[in-house]
């Protein structure tokens, strides 16, 4: 027997004792608000809670360790507290997907008992094991300043009356709610009824499946079923842009990587789906897996797949003279080989999925990027209309491009949908790891030239992409390469090659940048060493070959209103100047998918009898404040009050919806919730809002305007816009990053709070791409599965991010609005490589760099 002490109740148990502290808490006594994010790795600080006044990770801590221990989870705080610290967290904008953030204000509060006037660094330290994907920890910090303050003077954040226009700070929609750990996340459901599952992966990146015995697993108490890929009763591939992802592999198959699913396991309980899981014997021929992208090109080489080229696609844009021409008469040419690394997006919630039937379908609860989409391939695999499929969006803990692929979605749908039973499956780290895909990398052979008086004159880029072992979305991600290639600069003669290679590694998809950030890396290093070679000083070679009005991006978009690059610059031109060591870059990114494929949105806004108004949409929540979009323009269109609105993401509404990507969602959400707003507008000339209720007012947005790289068009339009940017690294004496200045032309401001956020959260993964991350294979095996080795930046390592904010109006955003959520990692990379080689004289080409 163990007694311990549980916010303020003793607890007697008797159970296994080297159980952990965090699955009793989260199984057993149903406190949720304490949160699971790297299955015990000590990694996140998510599951962190109060144990004899201390702080300390709930996932570590076994029972048997605990006998009169006194724990405190947020439940037990203090209500005035646990108030106090999370309106500072709220109101200083440092909840975005708010997965850490319970975790945060338990630290928070021990904090205030240890040094309740702690500097900002004695901060920064206090919370090193506490990972925040989302917001570059200044937020944060800001957060728990105010939070000190406030216990201290026994007062609260300001409560003044929020202002809830375009531009306002308005707090982030359900933010209070998500920092105490209320509002659950997909993992913290639970259904009456419910089965957990598990799955059982592959042993070998690539090996013949010779046969699956399931005979062990089966006799374990507890199992309920075991599936594999003949029980899917409809079509057993899908695919984003390519249907050649099978939900799970067959006997006498191949396997194509170390991600992939040979069974799943249904149980009473997750314990016991995952001992079933281990006890599933398979026996294989193992083969030489296909693990560099340049051999697999070559012929000879092994198939990732049996019916297809390993060249997945290859995007090609030739615009002017012949560049071999164009290089012979520049004064300067300069070139390089350049290459990127792989990268795990690090989401703090890992992925999880619940499937409940529903008549004569299935009801799905799903964290991905697009619901939509989820709809589609779970009714194909299924073998039903897609109308039986429902498919309800939990808002999710981080995405950043990591789900947009299906990952647990088909298969627990498959298991509730056979067992007519509600079914969680959850994955662990590792999984998560191992399953999603990453990053590209990218590799870049790459030529820049210039004239004598340092005007761009021909680029010249071959790259290679590695896509892994699926389609994903990787031939899109290197078509961004291609398209650009040229970044913020004119240069009127380009000649681009951009391939996507299949190989046995984990497959590459969508991340936070998609190609921008890569091919930016290569070209700004290039823009140095032409600024060398010619004498050129380096902020006015940007300057002058920025693009323009009536100038052109790579794939030849001439640009005709809205570009914001030389505001950038020179929102930067005076502490460039002023440092010893700086490193500058410009960035550009598209909102939309645009080249050639429609960019579109649907909404509906539901007076409700109630008296509240129900805005209705299909884009993901993920941390970056879609919610408060829809909410903020609806109020600046008819100045109904915000704090009436509710907003749901649920297919049942049947507004047809793409993938939470492109940076778009502001874009079209905004513009869509405008032309709902017409009609309402006019019905309020002569109605009060009660009048109106029970009536649904419509809106949309739709572009089909784009063309795709190397069409033969008359004018081409490879997206409707762009979002600009220019950073500036500034060194110390030592070669370390002292500051990071970031300029975004964000069109319009629609949330000055969440812009400031969003952008320092990028620049935070900006800097850690650059110097400290990686997800290295070797043989197309991880070197390792956990969190805290993927190299993600802590509070005290990330520098002083300064934000600047620049307006220079779309013509097609809402209010002039440009998408924001991924340019802010554009240049960063790049920036702090041509910082280090001012310092040191070193140039770096390969990520991440290596100090000296």
């Amino acid at each position: 027997m163990i007694t311990f002490y549980l916010n303020d109740k003793k607890i007697e148990y008797s159970g296994d004792e080297n159980r952990s502290l965090l699955d009793y808490l989260r199984l057993t006594a149903g406190i949720t608000s304490v949160k699971d994010g790297c299955s015990g790795q000590a990694s996140c600080g998510a599951c962190m809670v109060e144990i004899n006044g201390k702080a300390k990770l709930s996932c570590t801590q076994k029972l048997k360790f605990l006998e009169n221990a006194t724990i405190i989870t947020m439940e037990g705080i203090p209500e005035k507290v646990r108030t106090t610290i999370a309106e500072a967290y709220v109101e200083k904008g440092a909840v975005q997907c708010g997965f850490c953030t319970p975790g945060l204000i338990t630290r928070t509060k021990v904090l205030f008992q240890e040094n309740p006037n702690a500097s900002r660094a004695e901060i920064a330290k206090a919370i090193n094991l506490n990972m925040c994907r989302c917001t570059g920890y200044v937020k944060i910090i800001d957060a728990i300043e105010e939070a000190l303050k406030n216990l201290s003077q026994g007062s609260s954040s300001s409560q003044s009356i929020a202002k809830a226009g375009i531009g306002d700070p308005l707090k982030k929609y359900e933010a209070f709610e998500t920092a105490i750990g209320k509002r659950k996340f997909v993992n913290d459901l639970h259904f009456e009824g419910m089965l957990h599952s598990a799955l059982r992966f592959s042993d070998h990146p690539r090996a013949k499946v010779l046969s699956i015995d399931t005979s062990e697993a089966l006799k374990l108490e507890g199992v309920i079923r075991i599936f594999t890929s003949g029980d899917v009763p409809g079509e057993r591939y899908t695919g984003l842009i390519f249907s050649d992802w099978p939900l799970m592999i067959a006997v006498g198959e191949t396997t194509r990587y170390i991600g992939d699913i040979l069974a799943g396991i249904v149980a009473i309980d997750e314990e016991t789906a995952r001992k079933a899981a281990t006890s599933i014997k398979i026996e294989y021929e193992v083969l030489e897996p296909v693990s560099d992208m340049h051999n697999a090109l070559k012929d000879g080489s092994p198939r990732v797949h049996p019916d297809r080229s390993n060249l997945l696609d290859n995007c090609i844009v030739r615009r002017g003279d012949s560049i071999e021409s164009v290089f012979e008469r520049s004064e300067y040419v300069v070139s390089g080989i350049y290459e990127t690394q792989r990268i795990e997006h690090a989401f703090l919630e890992t992925e999880a999925g619940i499937a409940l039937p529903d008549s004569d379908g299935i009801h799905l609860y799903s964290q991905g990027q697009g619901i939509y989409v989820d709809q589609r391939q779970v009714a194909s695999l299924l073998g039903l209309n897609e109308e039986q499929v429902r498919v309800t969006l939990v808002p999710c803990g981080g995405g950043f491009g990591g789900r947009e692929d299906m990952t647990v979605q088909g298969h627990v749908a498959l298991f509730a949908w056979l067992l007519k039973k509600p079914v969680k499956l959850h994955l662990s780290r590792e999984e998560s790891i191992i399953m999603h895909p990453k990053r590209h990398p990218v590799w870049m052979d790459i030529s820049l030239a210039c004239d004598k008086n340092g005007i761009l004159t021909g680029l010249k880029l071959r790259a290679v992409g590695d896509s892994g072992a699926y389609a994903s979305v990787g031939n899109k991600v290197m078509e961004r390469v291609a398209g650009h290639a040229s970044g913020g600069y004119h240069v009127p003669n380009v000649d681009i090659e951009s391939l996507t290679v299949y190989t046995n590694n984990i497959p590459s998809g969508a991340m936070r940048g998609f190609g921008a950030n890569q091919v930016a890396f290569a070209l700004e290093a290039c823009i140095d060493e032409l600024c060398e070679k010619g004498g050129f000083d380096r902020w006015q070679f940007r300057f002058d070959n920025a693009l323009d009005f009536g100038k052109m991006t790579a794939t030849g978009q001439v640009l005709e209103q809205g570009v914001g690059i030389k505001a950038c610059l020179q929102a930067l031109k005076e502490q460039f100047y002023k440092a010893k060591y700086a490193g500058i870059a410009c960035g550009i990114k598209n909102s939309g998918v645009g080249n050639g494929m429609a960019d579109f949105c649907d909404v509906k806004i539901n007076i409700l009898e109630s008296g509240k108004v129900l805005i209705e949409h299909g884009w993901t929540e993920m941390g970056q404040g879609v919610q408060n979009m829809a909410i903020q323009t609806l109020h600046q269109e008819t100045g109904i009050d915000h704090s009436i609105v509710d907003v749901v993401i649920d297919t049942k509404a049947e507004l047809i919806t793409g993938m939470t990507t492109s940076s778009r969602a502001t874009a079209l959400l905004g513009n869509a919730v405008i032309d709902a707003c017409i009609s309402l507008n006019k019905d309020l000339e002569t109605n009060t809002l009660a009048q109106l209720a029970g009536k649904t007012y419509s809106g949309k947005f739709y572009c089909d305007w784009t063309t795709k790289p190397g069409a033969k068009v008359e004018k081409i339009i490879t997206h409707y816009s762009y979002g600009y940017a220019a950073q500036l690294v500034i060194l110390d004496d030592k070669g370390e990053i002292e500051k990071v200045v970031a300029a975004h032309d964000a069109g319009k401001i629609m949330n000055s709070m969440l812009f400031e956020g969003q952008i320092q959260g990028a620049v935070h993964m900006g800097v850690g791409y650059a110097l400290t991350e990686d997800l290295p294979m070797v043989n197309s095996r991880l070197v390792s599965t956990k969190l805290r080795d993927c190299g993600v930046l802590t509070a005290s390592q990330t520098p002083e991010i300064e934000v600047i904010g620049i307006e220079e109006s779309d013509p097609v955003g809402p209010y002039g609005a440009k998408g924001i959520g991924e340019i802010g990692l554009v240049p960063t990379a790049a920036a702090v490589a041509n910082a280090l080689y001012m310092f040191d004289g070193i140039r770096r080409t390969k990520l991440p760099m290596k100090r000296k």
